[in-house]
């Protein structure tokens, strides 16, 4: 498995380059290419995690599966085999980390899930004891679980940080029933997969997904519950009351922080070859309790 930075494919069409994903439009269809990128505080940094865009994909495919009984997703195959013969001619780059997707109008809200208080909702509720519009319970802890999944949308930036927004806010911006429908497909897919997790001894402590909508009905896009797009915990480490280890980027978003006199302005700094070792680790173990058994 080669590292591969950033991909090119001359003969098809470059749809974008996201921070870690380069997309491809092939008319009704795209091909979705997961990169060995790593982004933090919305940067993407010089370094590259190796086997990164392989969990990603292998990760996501997997979750799609489980989780199609909950709500359609974009996901076509993961074999090339099965990709557009222009493609196939770049097979040796794109053999497992590319999704072929259908084509959806995506919805530009980030549907955010929290089942514990982390991050920037422990930040919010720090402040005023609500996060994103939902009033929680006082004196939580750091790391606490909460009574109950929360739905908080985030605007979508193209560049720049997402941006926590109450829900009326998403109903606002793209309907009430929309909005509706997709808490509920949102709060259903994560606690199907916080309760598989959980008996596999990961705690998945908030994720993010996406949505599009295809001949009228929703459909879930992008990637599903990967370490880029979600807070997994140890359960046999965690304690409420303080910050938790982690098996996703969080890792990294530490060392950018207590290690490095980083201002958080491009251009953003390599990581140490130990953090980048660590992080692949941690990528690895994840897909490998989650699916039960190591990537090949």
């Amino acid at each position: 498995m080669g590292i591969v930075f950033e991909t090119n494919c001359p003969n098809l069409k470059l749809m974008g380059r996201g921070k870690v994903r380069d997309i491809y439009d092939l008319g009704g269809r795209l091909l979705i290419v997961a990169s060995d990128r790593i982004s933090a505080f919305d940067y993407v940094l010089p370094s590259t995690i190796p086997h990164k865009g392989h969990v990603l994909t292998a990760l996501s495919e997997f979750w799609f599966g489980h989780t199609k009984g909950i709500v359609r997703n974009h996901l076509v195959s993961t074999q090339v085999d099965d990709f557009p013969s222009a493609a196939q001619e770049h097979a040796a780059t794109l053999e497992g980390r590319t999704m072929l997707v259908h084509k959806a109008e995506r919805v530009d809200v980030e549907c955010v899930v929290r089942g514990y208080l982390s991050g920037s909702a422990w930040r919010e509720y720090r402040q005023s004891g609500i996060v994103c519009g939902v009033k929680l319970p006082s004196s939580l802890r750091e790391s606490d679980k909460l009574p109950e999944p929360i739905f908080t949308p985030a605007t979508k930036a193209a560049s720049g940080h997402d941006e926590n927004i109450p829900i009326e806010w998403m109903m606002e911006l793209v309907g009430a029933s929309v909005t509706e429908n997709l808490k509920a497909a949102s709060v259903a897919l994560y606690r199907a997969a916080a309760d598989y997790a959980f008996a596999r001894g990961i705690i998945i402590a908030d994720t993010k997904f996406e949505f599009g909508y295809l001949d009228g009905a929703p459909m879930l896009i992008d990637e599903a519950l990967t370490p880029d797009s979600s807070r997994f915990w140890p359960l046999d480490d965690y304690e409420p009351g303080r910050g938790q280890a982690s098996f996703d980027k969080q890792y990294v978003r530490d060392y950018l922080e207590s290690s490095l006199s980083w201002n958080k302005q491009s251009p953003a700094p390599p990581l140490s070859d130990e953090v980048i070792r660590g992080t692949s680790q941690r990528y690895l173990e994840t897909f490998k309790r989650l699916v039960g058994k190591p990537l090949v």
